[in-house]
């Protein structure tokens, strides 16, 4: 597996490079925004792991330009920002994860390893007038495609995935953000109401329902 490293902290490119060559993975690095967005465009990769401050073009900067063309790969972001309002942010730029400096190396190569696991999923997934494609990243309600962002797309195939069970905050956060310790789950509600206003259904149309309290749950 291809993976492209774009920080500009020398020592902390070194870390990871290192570390990550000895875990059998082929690594190409960038110092700046601008040259990894190149390395990208000439390159095929199977992830990218991502600072947020950067000289030329920031991280968020990079993983929008990249989202244009490429709504697959895995992003993500390193960064030392940790406020909910910024891991809003970095998320719906298109980061499939957001990892906190200072960050364990072992908890760092488990979460590549979950995002190269190969999906067990049928192609097409359906909610009342919602059809999800999920090879194609694309999302459609009454035949109209709807934009979602990687993070919206995600966490929208997840609830009707399990259409009919009840899907809790926290069960959310640990299977679609794949953070597995104490997190703000306020995050979710957020993101959940972007998806209800882009996919416009009818208000009798309440095919995502809030359990106040717990969470959501999908059902046609």
């Amino acid at each position: 597996m291809h993976i492209l490293i774009v920080e500009d902290e020398i020592g902390i490119m070194q870390f990871l490079q290192q570390g990550l060559e000895e875990e059998g993975y082929q690594i190409s690095t960038a110092f700046d925004g601008a040259r990894g967005f190149d390395l990208f465009l000439e390159n095929h990769f199977d992830l990218i792991l991502l600072d947020w401050m950067l000289p030329k073009m920031t991280g968020l900067e990079l993983c929008k330009e990249i989202r244009k063309s490429n709504s697959a790969i895995p992003i993500l972001f390193l960064t030392a920002k940790d406020t909910v309002q910024e891991t809003i942010e970095g998320l719906q730029s298109g980061a499939n994860d957001y990892i906190k400096k200072p960050f364990s190396f072992e908890e760092l190569v488990e979460r590549i390893k979950v995002h190269f696991r190969k999906p067990k999923n049928p192609d097409h997934l359906t909610l009342g007038p919602v059809t999800i494609d999920l090879q194609k990243h694309q999302v459609f309600t009454n035949d109209k495609e709807v934009i979602l962002t990687q993070r919206e797309f995600e966490l929208l195939s997840y609830l009707v995935q399990n259409k009919g069970k009840v899907c809790t905050r926290n069960q959310i956060i640990e299977d679609v953000w794949d953070i597995h310790f104490e997190y703000d789950t306020g995050v979710i509600d957020v993101f959940m109401n972007a998806i209800r206003k882009k996919l416009n259904l009818k208000v009798e149309e309440d095919y995502i329902k809030t359990i106040r309290g717990v969470g959501y749950i999908a059902n046609d």
